[in-house]
């Protein structure tokens, strides 16, 4: 491969909701989420938003690896509408692992090919070329080449994943879509009906789900997560699955975390707002005394797993 750098993750697509090509995003880019991690010759993607598409364009000029693995963390269209444009699965030779949200294999195989039906696009799935597989987990975990994956269940509309993956004896946390005070905004406004009793098991559920998580993410060493809204505009969207940056950035803190990666930011954020809420992460940081790293997602960053 060409990147440079030999065990890596690559950012291909950083933000939410949908492409925004725009000149004034570019420093950031525009495609919707898609990060490519590459250990001893084995390819694992996480998500097939637009960011997909150049990823394809880029593989199929190498010729040493032809087998990869793609995570979904749920269906909703940026984060498979590349999937139709990908060029390795017209391409024989090729062998394309999915796994994503289902109760089984056939499932998984519904969803992805979904979109390509008619009257939405005129070539189906299964003129794809490639051998194309569908995977299940065992006991909630997956393993594929030097990567041990666990997929856990977040807070988004519909059935969504983050994945904890686990390669060189590093912990990479990618949770593309999650609105993490997802369980205080929902019961918040019933407190004052609940009774003593309703109360002391919601502040119970409160407690043990954030256990879960600290336990999930504790020490990660990469944490890529949903930051997409200000707070401002998360006032405005609480319910809709996406988590203010603050959010993200405190919850990384308590978690421990040694370098977050902001991703899924807004299309309607230009560069110099992402750069904005970036310096305001980083003041956050410092005034928590935290020596955690901070950095925005941005497409065509590469990072060493190595030197993690």
């Amino acid at each position: 491969m060409t990147s440079g750098t030999l065990n890596y993750i690559r950012f291909w697509g950083v933000r939410g909701s949908y492409p925004a090509p725009f000149g004034s995003h570019m420093r950031v880019g525009g495609n919707t989420s898609c990060v490519e991690l590459q250990a001893d010759n084995h390819i694992l993607i996480c998500d097939g938003g637009s960011g997909i598409i150049p990823l394809g364009q880029h593989l199929i000029q190498q010729q040493e690896i032809k087998e990869l693995t793609i995570l979904l963390t749920h269906y909703h269209w940026d984060h498979i509408s590349g999937l139709p444009f990908f060029v390795p699965a017209f391409i024989p030779g090729w062998k394309l692992n999915f796994y994503g949200p289902g109760d089984n294999q056939q499932e998984i195989e519904q969803r992805v090919s979904g979109q390509m039906i008619d009257p939405y696009f005129p070539i189906e799935a299964e003129t794809w070329l490639a051998d194309v597989h569908f995977l299940q987990a065992h006991n909630n975990q997956l393993e594929y080449g030097p990567f041990k994956i666990e997929p856990f269940f977040v807070h988004h509309p519909g059935s969504t994943f983050g994945y904890r993956i686990q390669v060189h004896d590093k912990t990479i946390i990618y949770a593309s879509d999650n609105e993490l005070p997802f369980v205080d905004n929902f019961m918040g406004e019933r407190l004052n009906k609940m009774k003593p009793d309703e109360l002391k098991l919601f502040k119970a559920m409160q407690i043990e789900e954030k256990a879960r998580y600290i336990e999930l993410i504790n020490n990660a060493h990469i944490f890529i997560h949903d930051a997409q809204y200000t707070p401002e505009d998360y006032a405005k969207k609480r319910g809709w699955g996406h988590s203010c940056y603050l959010d993200t950035t405190n919850f990384a803190i308590e978690a421990n975390v040694k370098q977050l990666y902001l991703f899924h930011v807004d299309p309607n954020y230009n560069d110099n707002k992402v750069e904005e809420l970036h310096c305001n992460t980083l003041k956050f940081i410092d005034k928590h005394q935290s020596n955690m790293g901070c950095h925005i997602a941005r497409e065509g960053l590469i990072v060493s797993i190595d030197k993690l």
